[in-house]
């Protein structure tokens, strides 16, 4: 078999099954939750008012 037809055997079979990462759906799927967690995250208050003061210094700055 030739590497081309290896690769469209191999792609047949993912999207038969549905699952178009194959043999990867599994970290997908823990990048996922990872990301899902880290999102829903609470931004820290301290951060929050750091934020803040950036972004009132930032205009002060354009103006000069």
């Amino acid at each position: 078999m030739t590497k081309d037809t290896t690769a469209g055997a191999v792609n047949r079979r993912r999207a038969a099954s549905g699952d178009p990462l194959g043999p990867n759906s599994e970290i997908g799927r823990k990048l996922k939750q990872y990301y899902d967690e880290l999102v829903s995250d609470s931004v820290p208050d301290r951060f929050a008012q750091l934020l803040s003061q950036l972004e009132q210094a930032q205009p002060a700055r354009k103006k000069d």
